[in-house]
């Protein structure tokens, strides 16, 4: 391959990269917006038809599509990793093991200080998993990733026809509870780390049942689809692009209404529906992404997504720093106070500036921050950032 093709090939991976990165975001600063979705309540400071629009277009386009697309990417890159490892007669178990320690202790760290509910330290340790199950042939890894939806399928399915929901999410304790955090995340630093660790096992309760499963599957399809190299020598122009928007976008947009529609989290049938047709809406997405940078006016979109997913660990980090800042009582405090079209649009002005940040950084760096200390503890290594002179 050409060192050009190649060079492309990588900036796909990471454009891809820098657009969960915003989506994952919307979603991400909800929970930081306010006390109210973590409880699976609605905020009665904002009902309006606006206020309720802009939930559905989420609940309808963005939630829980872009952390499988961001589990998918993780796999992908796993197995390019494991086969670098190879070609350069590295050991690669336990350079991905330290990769997992150091990856573990961050999201444990960013868990407890600094958002509700980490999905770093959950890819550690699903990555485990991954890692135990590396040489699987392809058949297997799809046949498990498979039984997950099925196993998934079965259980929200007994749950939706025969739990009874309705003292679990009592509205009058919903709301009492919601308040309480939206006025501990208000509070001292502190209060914040407080409501972060209580909330772990609602958001554990979460992991098990939904996210860290689903996780599992998207890092096996990543895993077999990197081992096929199904990214590399893209042109946008395959028929299987179109063919994964056509039908990616029908069966995604229509599980992604009925979701919406139904209230979201709160209905189990709606959680299914979701869960079933995400990888649909996500593979659509990723389709047409890829259609765009390969064409002729969308080539500026690669440019200007890939360092931002180039430092996709830094940047996620970040932004939960600029969350704290912006809503607990640690900088503004105004968790509470922003309506859901505001925050949506601190959301966009904070990866904004992110990718701005990205390209500069990387002008004169190797690696992300954040990046560079994993990429040490991988190595056994000291930290660097020194940027090095490609050459030509």
């Amino acid at each position: 391959m050409s060192q050009g093709l190649d060079r492309t090939r990588i900036q796909d991976i990471d454009a891809l990269r820098g657009f969960a990165l915003l989506g994952i975001l919307i979603v991400n600063i909800t929970f930081a917006a306010s006390g109210f979705p973590i409880h699976l309540a609605e905020d009665p400071a904002y009902q309006s038809w606006l206020d309720q629009t802009v939930h559905w277009l989420s609940a309808t386009f963005v939630d829980m599509k872009f952390y499988l697309l961001f589990s998918f990417l993780f796999g992908y890159s796993f197995q390019l990793q494991m086969e670098a490892a190879q070609k350069a007669g590295a050991a690669f178990k336990p350079r991905m093991l330290r990769r997992l320690g150091g990856l573990f202790v961050i999201g444990a760290l960013h868990g407890i200080f600094l958002i509700t509910g980490d999905i770093l330290s959950v890819y550690a340790l699903i990555g485990l998993v991954l890692l135990g199950m590396r040489r699987v042939s392809d058949r297997t890894a799809l046949i498990v990733a498979g039984s997950i939806y099925a196993y998934l399928f079965i259980t929200l399915g007994a749950a939706a026809l025969f739990m009874d929901t309705s003292a679990v999410l009592d509205p009058t304790t919903a709301v009492a509870a919601a308040q309480q955090t939206a006025a501990d995340l208000a509070g001292s630093f502190g209060d914040v780390i407080g409501e972060h660790v209580r909330a772990m096992p609602t958001y554990g309760l979460s992991l098990l049942t939904v996210q860290g499963p689903t996780t599992l599957a998207a890092f096996l399809i990543g895993m077999v689809l990197g081992r096929r190299r199904m990214l590399a020598n893209i042109t946008g122009t395959e028929a299987v692009l179109r063919l994964i928007q056509g039908l990616g976008f029908t069966i995604g947009i229509t599980g992604g209404i009925i979701y919406a529609s139904a209230g979201g989290n709160g209905d189990t049938g709606a959680v299914l529906a979701s869960v079933l047709t995400a990888p649909f809406l996500t593979a659509a997405y990723v389709a047409t992404l890829l259609r765009v940078m390969h064409s002729d006016r969308g080539q500026d979109v690669r440019r200007v997504l890939a360092p931002a997913g180039r430092m996709a660990l830094s940047n996620y980090l970040g932004q939960s720093v600029a969350m704290v800042l912006i809503f607990t009582g640690v900088g503004l405090g105004l968790v509470g106070q922003v309506s859901p079209l505001a925050t949506l649009g601190i959301a966009v002005a904070i990866f904004a500036g992110q990718v701005v940040l990205s390209h500069l950084w990387l002008n004169r760096f190797g690696y992300g921050p954040v990046e560079g200390v994993l990429r040490a503890i991988t190595n056994a290594t000291a930290p660097t950032w020194r940027r090095r002179l490609s050459r030509v």
